[in-house]
Parts: C-alpha cells; sequence; structure tokens
C-alpha cells in the first residue's frame, strides 16, 4: 500500500495510538453508516487545553515515565549479570513496553507514516509490539517461577510454544493489513472505523484476541503464585501489583471487543473504546511497571537502610568503646555504607575482646537477675546485663591503667593515688577485678553476637542505672545471709 496521507485529515493512528494521543476538535465528515470519519479537510486541527492535559500526562507520559524509571533501575543488574536469563527478560519486556508507547505516540505515528508513505501502517506496527510484548510477559512469568532447576524441560517447552504462537501471531498481523484496504488515516478510532473492513476486522480480532489470552493466563499464574507460602515480602507485593495491572488489561480488552462487536451488530458503543480503554490502559500499564520495579528496588533500598540503620544503632557502643579503643575508625569520604558498617562492627568486637579480661561473670549474672525482675524480656535484659558489664570493665580497665601511671610517677613526689575500686560507690566488681590475671577470660561469643541490642539498650542510661543499682544491692546482700 503506496497511499498517500490524506491532507489535513488527521494524524495516523493504530489501535494503541486511539487512547494515546490527543484528540484534535474539528467537524467529522460523516460517512454513509452514520459514523465518524476522518476530520474534514477544511478545517484546522485544534487542541482543547483541558483534553491535552487529561490525555498527554495520564495515557502516555506516565506510563512512559514509569517504564523508562523500571528500564533504568533494572539496567545495571542487566549489565553486570548479562548472562542470567532471568535479568533478559525483564530488560526485553521493559524495552518492548517502553516501545509500545514511544512508537504509539502522536510525532513518531505521523513520522511512521510519513517516511513509508502508507497510511495507517503504525496499526500493524504497534499491534506487533503489543503481541511481543504480552509474549514477553509470559516468557518472563515462566521463567521467574520456573527458574533454572523447577522443572526445565516443561518450562523450555511451555517458552518454546510461546514464542512460535506469538512469532505466528505477528506475522498474520502484517500478512493480513497488506491484504486489507485502508486508506482513511484514524487517530482514536481505528478499531471501530475498521470494524467491518475485510482482513482489517480479523487483523483487530486477532491482535485482541492474542492478548486477551495472554493477559488471562499471565494473570492466573501470578494469582496462583501470590499463594505460595514463604514468598519474599517485596515479591508478593510486587505481584499483587502485577495482579491488579493484568485485572485491568482484562477490562481493557473487554472494553475494545465489545465496541468491535457493537459495530457487527450495527450498534454504536465507540465510547467504550476511545473514552474508557484509555484510563485503564494507562493505569494498567503503571501497575505492571510498578508490579517489575517492587520487588527489585524495594529489597534493594531496604537493604541500604538496613545498613544505615545497622551503623546507627551501634554509634552508642562505639562511642563507649572508642574511649578504651584509644581511637575510633578512621573516617573515609568514599567509603561505601556497608564497608562502614563491617569496620564499626570489626571495631566493636575488637575492643570488646581485648576487655573481656575485666568481665565481671558473676555481675553479668547479677545484672540479668535483676533486669527481669523489674520486668523486662529475656533478650532485653541480656542487652542491659551486658551494657552494665561493659561500663563495669571499662572503669576496671581505667582504674589498672591509673594504678600503673601512679607506680611511675613523671618526676612528680607523693602519694599514689587512689584506685577506684577502692571508693565507697564504685560497683563491688572492681575489687574483685582488680587484678586482671585473677580469673579467665569470660566466654564472649554470646555478646559478640549482640552488640546492635546492647547498642540500643546504651541510650537508655536511667534503665541501665536502675539495673546496676539492683544489682549491687544484691551483692551485698550475700555475705549478710552468709
Amino acid at each position: 500500500m503506496t497511499a498517500a496521507p490524506v491532507p489535513g485529515a488527521g494524524l495516523p493512528t493504530s489501535a494503541v495510538a486511539q487512547h494515546l494521543v490527543l484528540r484534535p476538535s474539528g467537524h467529522p465528515a460523516a460517512d454513509p453508516s452514520g459514523h465518524r470519519t476522518a476530520l474534514d479537510p477544511s478545517g484546522p486541527l485544534a487542541l482543547d487545553p483541558s483534553g491535552a492535559l487529561g490525555q498527554l500526562y495520564i495515557s502516555f507520559w506516565i506510563p512512559t515515565a514509569v517504564l523508562t524509571a523500571a528500564l533504568v533501575i533494572k539496567l545495571p543488574s542487566i549489565v553486570k549479570l548479562w548472562r542470567d536469563p532471568l535479568l533478559r527478560a525483564v530488560g526485553g519486556l521493559l524495552l518492548l513496553a517502553c516501545a509500545v508507547f514511544v512508537f504509539a505516540a502522536p510525532p513518531t505515528i505521523a513520522r511512521v507514516n510519513r517516511i513509508t508513505g502508507v497510511p495507517n501502517i503504525s496499526a500493524p506496527w504497534v499491534y506487533s509490539l503489543i503481541t511481543a510484548f504480552c509474549a514477553s510477559c509470559l516468557l518472563l512469568i515462566l521463567a521467574w517461577r520456573g527458574g533454572p532447576s523447577d522443572r526445565p524441560g516443561a518450562t523450555r517447552r511451555a517458552m518454546r510454544w510461546v514464542i512460535g504462537v506469538y512469532s505466528a501471531v505477528i506475522v498474520s498481523l502484517w500478512v493480513l493489513f497488506a491484504l486489507a484496504d485502508t486508506p482513511v488515516e484514524r487517530l482514536r478510532d481505528l478499531d471501530t472505523y475498521y470494524a467491518t473492513t475485510p482482513f482489517m476486522r480479523e487483523e483487530i480480532v486477532l491482535y485482541l484476541v492474542a492478548h486477551t489470552v495472554a493477559v488471562l493466563i499471565t494473570y492466573r499464574l501470578v494469582r496462583n503464585w501470590v499463594r505460595t507460602d514463604g514468598l519474599d515480602a517485596w515479591l508478593r507485593w510486587g505481584l499483587k501489583f502485577l495482579g491488579v495491572g493484568y485485572a485491568l488489561n482484562l477490562v481493557y480488552d473487554s472494553a475494545k471487543l465489545t465496541s468491535v462487536l457493537a459495530r457487527w451488530t450495527g450498534h454504536d458503543l465507540d465510547w467504550l473504546s476511545t473514552d474508557l480503554a484509555p484510563p485503564v490502559a494507562a493505569v494498567s500499564a503503571t501497575l505492571v511497571a510498578v508490579g517489575f520495579i517492587l520487588p527489585h528496588a524495594g529489597q534493594y533500598l531496604h537493604g541500604r537502610l538496613r545498613v544505615r540503620l545497622g551503623h546507627w544503632r551501634l554509634r552508642p557502643l562505639y562511642l563507649l568503646l572508642r574511649t578504651a579503643g584509644g581511637s575510633g575508625v578512621p573516617f573515609v569520604l568514599r567509603a561505601a555504607p556497608e564497608l562502614r558498617l563491617t569496620r564499626r562492627e570489626t571495631f566493636i568486637r575488637d575492643v570488646l575482646l581485648q576487655l573481656a579480661r575485666h568481665f565481671d561473670e558473676g555481675l553479668l549474672r547479677r545484672s540479668y537477675d535483676a533486669a527481669v525482675d523489674l520486668g523486662h524480656e529475656p533478650g532485653r535484659a541480656r542487652a542491659l546485663a551486658a551494657a552494665v558489664t561493659i561500663r563495669d570493665a571499662l572503669a576496671v580497665q581505667e582504674a589498672v591503667a591509673a594504678r600503673k601511671r601512679s607506680a611511675h610517677p613523671a618526676g612528680v613526689d607523693g602519694p599514689a593515688p587512689t584506685p577506684p575500686w577502692t571508693s565507697p560507690s564504685a560497683p563491688a566488681s572492681l575489687s574483685s577485678q582488680a587484678s586482671p590475671s585473677s580469673s579467665a577470660s569470660p566466654d564472649t561469643t554470646d555478646l559478640l553476637r549482640e552488640i546492635e541490642a546492647v547498642s540500643r539498650v546504651l541510650r537508655h542510661t536511667d534503665e541501665i542505672e536502675a539495673v546496676r543499682v539492683r544489682a549491687a544491692a544484691a551483692a551485698e546482700s550475700v555475705p549478710a545471709h552468709e
């Protein structure tokens, strides 16, 4: 078909373009059946501002932006792990989805028709992109759920079946368009305008049926998958968005097929195709894109937040132990959050291992019992007991260091300073640990494993002090009973 576009008849169209483009205003010329036809060539094309904003932003730019964002988010992983078939499938699906909206845009449609000189050539082209997108959805769901180890033979056979069937559909779309007579370019209502045209009628039905079948199968697979136990929370939410998106796709297909069938029976329900289907398609595309973005982006952001939150939670314990370690972790401006967290954890554990020789296991037990008596649950009681013990050990270490300094005064004569453990207000455990070699270092395995819990309770000094006082009172009561 080499017929040139009709001057002033409006931009070329396709079924998808009908709900993606701005609708020009003008006086439509009537065909013998009484249905709307091409715009009056004598009238200029005008745009309704309110309609322009609604159609432009809702039906085109928002889905395009979301799909592009999804592709950009996935692109680094796809490039880094190119051999992963699942990531390649995701990339192909998002690329096809973007292509559908780009090639259905009015400027692109006009350019394609102008270059080829064939009116409505964008129809089979966009139909083909939509069909390929449907096949990609099925392939991705099959690969996503099946995986390389779960019934690989059945998964591969299903994939080959999808590729073969939908490739045949795409070829049939072009053959039917070549046989059809479509001289009048349509902007919004190609599906209904050519619903009774030989060969074009079959093409429209073929594209809609192929799309509906793919959506039904994908929706069923997603619905069954989301009910599976043990799914990651982000994956489950992504599947829920996909389920709603594909359900809206069924609404879109129903509206389109109903309007086409109405034309076959001599009725006019074009508003289903031109007014209802557009917003449904836009919302559906957005939800499907979010469904594919959410598992990856959610897990990534959750991981980043967990790392930063872990680094922040360790700050109280890090600041407390920095006095014992002499200096903290050197600051590196370009260090990744994961590296900063690892270095802080390593620093804390190294200092605790050095401090372990000053731990008083008796104080640890009494502090735990005191915390339980104060109404704390076992996990928090262990953390509070460890906080009391660490503070006590730091005091002992400082006392030992002060005694060593007093033994060799730097040009100062006079009596040695009184060690802190002889003070009446000092914890009883200090006197029992005046000599660090008096007992073997206790087991610190549990403490090293629970450094975050210990650090978090350090923000509650009142609770730590209450446990310390009660533990000291329990220690003083032992000789009285004896």
